[in-house]
């Protein structure tokens, strides 16, 4: 199907990061903002792409590619170790250069944890929020989601020797341990998250190492309405903190999104656009004037 909304692609200059996004623009929309920011390995339009074709509540919609991924490069177009603040730091650059002062805000995998650490850092920036499967947020004890993050670094390790497959087939089998796969749907992933290994690898480091000094209890707090979604075959764990979360926190609405796992943007792209646009009309309709 030809794709409803425009898109524009451009490139931001930054000191030490060429950035690349694409924004989608459609008339007839309500004046709203999104932006969508991506996991780790996979570009912005991979992830996005299709979702976005679905949103009713958005005239515009950024899509960028964060370090590591997608079209963003170091000015010397090599791989480079990158941190969690400087995920954040490149998306506030790119809203500013925008002029974007307030928007809506959706985050996957390792974006959902860049999505939760921007508001809390830029509050009145950010209104309605979606979270796919945040990293962090993924097992209800804190120890737990540490212990997993090791199991990424030695997938990390992998991705960055001679063994790359290796490396992504012990990342799918950690982060989603539970899934339904056919070999076509393996060699796709596998594709997907070749593409940049070395920037894939980084990627996972700066969480297993950034989620080491972070609050989560205060970043929790910190949040405004989120809606959360969650595979339908991911681990027991995840969907437990998530209703543990909607059961006694007001702002935060949790989604089991059956017949997925953590690859849920990519599987039911459609199903999901329309949960973000049922509770994009909820929140409207809850806000106070």
């Amino acid at each position: 199907m030809k794709h409803p909304f425009e898109c524009h692609v451009d490139q931001l200059c930054l000191a030490d990061q060429r950035l690349s996004y694409r924004l989608y623009t459609q008339s007839g929309l309500p004046e709203r903002h999104l932006v969508l920011v991506h996991g780790a390995g996979v570009a912005g339009r991979d992830t996005w792409e299709m979702l976005v074709a679905f949103l009713q509540h958005w005239s515009s919609v950024l899509v960028l590619d964060q370090r590591g991924a997608g079209q963003s490069h170091y000015p010397d177009h090599q791989e480079h170790p990158f941190t969690l603040p400087m995920l954040v730091s490149d998306l506030h650059a790119l809203v500013t250069h925008l002029g974007w002062q307030h928007f809506d805000l959706g985050g996957y995998s390792l974006g959902g944890l860049v999505s939760l650490i921007y508001k809390q850092q830029y509050p009145d920036h950010v209104g309605k929020q979606f979270l796919l499967e945040s990293a962090l947020l993924d097992r209800v004890c804190m120890e737990e989601t540490i212990a997993l993050r090791d199991k990424y670094s030695e997938a990390a390790e992998h991705l960055r020797s001679q063994d790359v497959e290796s490396g992504i087939r012990q990342f799918l089998e950690t982060i989603s341990p539970n899934r339904r796969t056919t070999p076509q749907a393996d060699q796709l992933a596998i594709s997907r998250l070749a593409q940049r290994p070395l920037g894939f690898a980084y990627a996972l480091d700066a969480v297993s190492q950034g989620i080491r000094t972070l609050d989560r209890a205060a970043l929790i707090a910190a949040q405004g309405d989120v809606s959360s979604f969650i595979g339908g075959q991911s681990v027991e764990l995840m969907h437990q903190l998530h209703a543990n979360l909607a059961s006694t926190l007001p702002n935060w609405h949790y989604f089991l999104v059956p017949g997925t796992d953590h690859s849920l943007p990519f599987q039911k792209p459609r199903q999901i656009a329309r949960l973000m646009n049922q509770e994009m009309l909820r929140y409207q309709t809850e806000k106070p004037a």
